[in-house]
């Protein structure tokens, strides 16, 4: 989502935004705003929806720019209950819709292949498919309601952000050796749905990791932050 950079504010009209960067559709249903913006501001909007404007355009620079990454006190500035929301919203896009969409696409795009070539595929992107589905639950379950209780003031003795930090890039390996079965051992003459598949695959990639630098650089940092005011 890189790009040049152009500084956007509260009085920068939201449809405008959207038009600079169609990337930004994904972001804004995120935090669970719909389309039909008119005129309005971000700032009308972000009120409109009960979304804290600063935490949205930090976001938005963040993901457009990478503007942001080392801020200190990010958990002063940011609504961290705002970015879980976000956070959460993004998992049920990739589990309930984005996912499931590229999967039976795929099935029909290599319906004439080979048979071992169907399995391969199939079976690589089902893996691949429960990795992210495990990850997201355990941020869902384990991740997200351990910030929510440092906002209340409770720290568990046993677990740390740092834990989640460890594990947190271990779904991208599995993407690429998907793509490249696509790319170096398809054998089939490629049409337009194998070249769209390969693209969603590229574009859906792209998504989780913008998704996945959120978490590293801007959820995680606020927790740490939590973390070192709560005993």
């Amino acid at each position: 989502m890189m790009t040049r950079s152009k500084h956007y504010s509260p009085h920068t009209k939201m449809a405008d935004l959207v038009s600079d960067h169609y990337k930004i559709l994904l972001l804004i249903y995120r935090f669970d705003i719909p389309l039909g913006m008119g005129e309005k501001t971000i700032k009308e909007i972000c009120e409109e929806y009960d979304v804290d404007v600063e935490t949205f355009l930090f976001i938005v620079h963040f993901l457009l720019f990478r503007e942001g990454t080392g801020s200190q006190e990010l958990h002063k500035k940011l609504s961290l209950p705002l970015i879980i929301r976000f956070l959460r919203n993004s998992h049920s896009y990739f589990l309930d819709y984005r996912l499931p969409e590229i999967k039976r696409n795929m099935m029909e795009a290599v319906g004439e292949a080979p048979q071992d070539i169907q399995f391969v595929i199939n079976k690589y992107f089902d893996e691949y498919q429960q990795e992210v589905f495990q990850h997201m639950k355990y941020e869902n379950e384990v991740v997200f309601p351990y910030a929510e209780a440092l906002m209340e003031g409770a720290k568990d003795p046993d677990y740390s952000i740092s834990t989640f930090e460890k594990m947190h890039d271990q779904v991208e390996l599995k993407m690429l050796e998907l793509k490249n079965i696509f790319i170096k051992y398809y054998p089939m003459a490629t049409d337009y749905k194998v070249n769209n598949i390969l693209h969603d695959l590229f574009t859906c990639s792209e998504e989780l990791h913008n998704h996945n630098d959120v978490e590293d650089f801007v959820f995680i940092q606020i927790v740490k932050e939590l973390e070192e005011e709560v005993l």
